[in-house]
C-alpha cells in the first residue's frame, strides 16, 4: 500500500510526490475566467465610449485648456440726417476681462491697484478671480482706451483688453425717441436703432488662437473671419428743421402748461418725415435715471381722439360724393339726438361748408357726417389709415380705433364728424392730410430718405381736395379759430382741434389742443402737426387755435425759408397781432 505524501517513481520517469490539494475545481476556473472576461469589456467599452462617442466633448475639454476664439467687433453703422449730419456715430473703447482659470493667486497690492482704476471694491475684484470655474468674465465694460492702458501696464497674469464701441448721439435730447439708443451690447433698443438694428449692426468676425496657463496669445491657429461692419442709415430728418421744432415744441409747452406735446413736420409732396419730436424727452448719451414717460415716442404710439381736425375730412368724402355743395348752407343751431344735445360754442343760425371749417361748427360737422352711409364713411377712415399701423417701420406705433360700422348708433356717427368716438395718433393726422396737399393722394410715411416718392393712394378727387384746401386757408384768416397760425408771406391752410380726454370710459374736464395745417396753401410743401397734452386752462390755453397754431407757425415759417420755398402771398398777406379775438370751438 502506497502511504499519503510519499514518493512515488513512475515507471523509467523521475520520482514526483502526489499532493490532491493542488488541484482546482474546473468551476473556480470558470468564475475566475468569466470575471476577467467581465473587466476587460468594461475596459473595452470604456475605451469605446471615451474614443468614439465623447471624443468631441474630450477633445473640446482639452483644446479649452489652451485655445480661445475671440470675438472681433464690427463697427455699428452711422445714423445720419438727410444731409449726411452724424446722429449716431460709435467710437472705439476697451473692455476689461478676466479668466479666472487661468490664472494663479494675485497679489493683494495688485487689486487694490486694479480696483482703484476701474472704480470697483476690491473684495468684488477677488470674488470673481477666486471663481476658477469661469473662464471668462467681465471686470468693466466701455471705458477709455488710456485707463484701458494703465490697467494693461500693471501686468496681471489672466486680465485682458477687449475692443468694442460705445455709441455716442451728437443730438442728444432734440433726436432722442427717433434715432433711439443702443444697450451695453451694443443692440438696439429704441427707435431707429432697433428697427434697423440688423442693418446697423454688421456681423462680427472672429480669431483663434492659442494661449499659455497665463493667458498670454502663443500663436494663431486659424484664419481670421473679418467683421463685416454695418451699414450706414440716412434717415430723413433733416437736423436744422428738428431742432427748429423742437426748440417752438418747448417754449410753447411752456406756454400753455401741457404736461406733454408732441410735433411732426411732413414733406408734403413726398411723405418724407422731416422732424418728429416728444416733450418730454431724455438725453441717450446719459440714461442712467430714464422714465417710462421720457422715452414715449406720442407722435407715434399715443392715441387720442383728435376732435376738430377731423372736420375736414369728413366734408371732403361728402364733397367727394356729391352729397353736399360749395354753397350749401346748413342750419348751424343746436339740435338733439335722442337725448344728447349738439351744440356749438358761437351762434352763428346758418353757416356754408366754408363757415362751418373756419368757425368749427360742431352742429355743421355732425349733419354732414350723418349725410353718409355708415359703412362708407367706416370705408374712407380706413382707407385714410385710421384704426391700422402705418407700417413706418417704427416699433411701437399705434393703430388707433375704429368701431365697427354695424354698431354705430346715430349718435356716435355724429360725433364722428367733429372727431370724438375715434382714436388716432397723431401721425396718423399728418399723414391723412397728405390727401389735400396731393390732389387726393395720400402718400405713405417715410423715416428714411427716399430717392423718388413712393406711389400714394387715391382717396377723393383732385378737384375735391383743392376745394377743401381752399376753404381751409380761411380757417387762419379773421373771423376763423386759428388766425394765429399765419405765416408772413404764404398762404396757410389748416384746422385747429380741442378734444376732452377720455378716462375711465368718461369724458373729464381734461383736453388735448391740436393743429394741422400745410403751406404754402397754393403748392404745399410742407405739413406740420401740433399737439399738446392737458395744457393749462389760463388765458384759453386748452384750445387749439391758442396753444397749438402758434407753435406751427414758428416752425412752419422758418422752416419755409430754412427750404429756400419762395412765398406765394407776397403783398396781400398780413400778420395779425396776438390779441385777435378767438373764435372758440365746442369740445
Amino acid at each position: 500500500m502506497t502511504r499519503v505524501g510519499a514518493i512515488h517513481t513512475p515507471r523509467g520517469g523521475i520520482p514526483r510526490r502526489q499532493n490532491q490539494s493542488l488541484r482546482l475545481p474546473a468551476s473556480r476556473v470558470k468564475i475566475v475566467g468569466c470575471v476577467l472576461g467581465v473587466l476587460f469589456g468594461a475596459l473595452l467599452a470604456r475605451a469605446i465610449y471615451l474614443q468614439v462617442i465623447k471624443q468631441d466633448f474630450l477633445q473640446g475639454q482639452g483644446s479649452a485648456r489652451y485655445s480661445r476664439t475671440l470675438t472681433l467687433e464690427a463697427t455699428r453703422g452711422m445714423i445720419t440726417d438727410r444731409n449726411g449730419e452724424p446722429l449716431a456715430i460709435s467710437t472705439p473703447v476697451q473692455s476689461i476681462w478676466a479668466s479666472p482659470a487661468d490664472m494663479d493667486a494675485v497679489p493683494v497690492e495688485k487689486i487694490n491697484a486694479l480696483a482703484r482704476l476701474l472704480d470697483l471694491k476690491p473684495e468684488d475684484i477677488a470674488r470673481k478671480f477666486a471663481d476658477k470655474r469661469r473662464e471668462f468674465v467681465y471686470l468693466k465694460r466701455q471705458i477709455r482706451p488710456e485707463l484701458a492702458d494703465e490697467v494693461v501696464k500693471l501686468a496681471i497674469p489672466g486680465v485682458s483688453t477687449q475692443r468694442e464701441y460705445r455709441r455716442y448721439y451728437p443730438a442728444g435730447e432734440i433726436m432722442a425717441q427717433v434715432v433711439g439708443y443702443t444697450g451695453m451690447d451694443g443692440r438696439g433698443q429704441e427707435g431707429m436703432e432697433l428697427s434697423r438694428d440688423k442693418m446697423l449692426a454688421g456681423h462680427a468676425g472672429s480669431r483663434h488662437v492659442i494661449k499659455d496657463r497665463r493667458g498670454h496669445i502663443v500663436e494663431d491657429v486659424a484664419a481670421i473671419e473679418r467683421p463685416r461692419d454695418g451699414q450706414t442709415l440716412a434717415l430723413s430728418l433733416d437736423r436744422r428743421v428738428q431742432y427748429l421744432a423742437y426748440r417752438e415744441l418747448k417754449a410753447g409747452m411752456e406756454a400753455s402748461g401741457a404736461k406733454a406735446g408732441g410735433i411732426v413736420v411732413l414733406d408734403a409732396q413726398t411723405g418724407e418725415t422731416l422732424a418728429l419730436v416728444n416733450l418730454p424727452t431724455y438725453n441717450p448719451n446719459n440714461r442712467w435715471d430714464l422714465k417710462p414717460a421720457e422715452m414715449r415716442n406720442r407722435v407715434l404710439s399715443d392715441q387720442y381722439e383728435p376732435g376738430s381736425i377731423m372736420k375736414p375730412l369728413v366734408i371732403a368724402k361728402a364733397f367727394d360724393d356729391h352729397l353736399i355743395r360749395a354753397e350749401q348752407v346748413f342750419d348751424t343751431r343746436s339740435y338733439t339726438i335722442g337725448p344728447a344735445l349738439i351744440k356749438d360754442t358761437h351762434l352763428y343760425p346758418e353757416l356754408d361748408i366754408g363757415g362751418i371749417l373756419q368757425k368749427s361748427s360742431n352742429v355743421g360737422a355732425s349733419k354732414i357726417a350723418l349725410l353718409l352711409q355708415q359703412k362708407t364713411m367706416w370705408q374712407f377712415f380706413n382707407d385714410i389709415g385710421f384704426g391700422r399701423r402705418p407700417q413706418t417701420g417704427f416699433p411701437g406705433e399705434a393703430a388707433g380705433h375704429v368701431r365697427p360700422w354695424k354698431t354705430w348708433r346715430p349718435i356716435e356717427q355724429a360725433t364722428m364728424g367733429y372727431g370724438h368716438g375715434i382714436s388716432v395718433s397723431l401721425i396718423q393726422m399728418a399723414r391723412a392730410y397728405t390727401v389735400f396737399t396731393n390732389d387726393g393722394e395720400m402718400l405713405p410715411i417715410s423715416f428714411t430718405k427716399l430717392d423718388a416718392p413712393l406711389p400714394g393712394k387715391s382717396i377723393i378727387s383732385a378737384q375735391t381736395a383743392r376745394t377743401i384746401r381752399h376753404m381751409m386757408i380761411k380757417v387762419t384768416e379773421p373771423g376763423g379759430t386759428a388766425p394765429r397760425a399765419q405765416v408772413l408771406g404764404y398762404h396757410v391752410a389748416g384746422k385747429t382741434g380741442t378734444a376732452l380726454k377720455l378716462e375711465g370710459g368718461r369724458y373729464v374736464k381734461k383736453y388735448v389742443a391740436s393743429f394741422v395745417g400745410f403751406a404754402p396753401a397754393t403748392r404745399p410743401r410742407l405739413i406740420v402737426a401740433v399737439m399738446f397734452d392737458e395744457p393749462g386752462n389760463e388765458r384759453g390755453m386748452i384750445y387749439g387755435g391758442i396753444s397749438a397754431a402758434p407753435v406751427f407757425a414758428k416752425v412752419m415759417a422758418d422752416g419755409l425759408r430754412m427750404l429756400g420755398v419762395e412765398p406765394d402771398a407776397p403783398t396781400n398777406n398780413t400778420l395779425f397781432p396776438a390779441d385777435v379775438p378767438l373764435v372758440k370751438e365746442e369740445t
